[in-house]
């Protein structure tokens, strides 16, 4: 499972979205608009934090605890 953080560098969720992943074991990466404008081309990114999962962006916004838990559960065994 292929986990992306698309986020400016001042996003102030991008940190918390980070730790709920750490918490929920799953790696991911961290790309940065500013340096990857082809993404935000790519992906029609509009907003910061978004979470891609294997080239599809599965939520466009800062999601919950909740929100995480349910989709990740449905892909590994947390």
């Amino acid at each position: 499972m292929d986990v992306k953080i698309i986020a400016t560098k001042a996003c102030t969720h991008r940190p918390d979205l980070e730790k709920e992943l750490e918490c929920l074991h799953i790696p991911y990466r961290v790309y940065f608009i500013e340096d990857h404008p082809d993404l935000v081309e790519r992906f029609s990114l509009r907003h910061s934090p978004n979470l891609i999962v294997d080239d599809e962006v599965v939520f466009r916004k800062q999601p919950t605890e909740a929100e995480l838990h349910a989709f990740f559960s449905t892909k590994t065994s947390i």
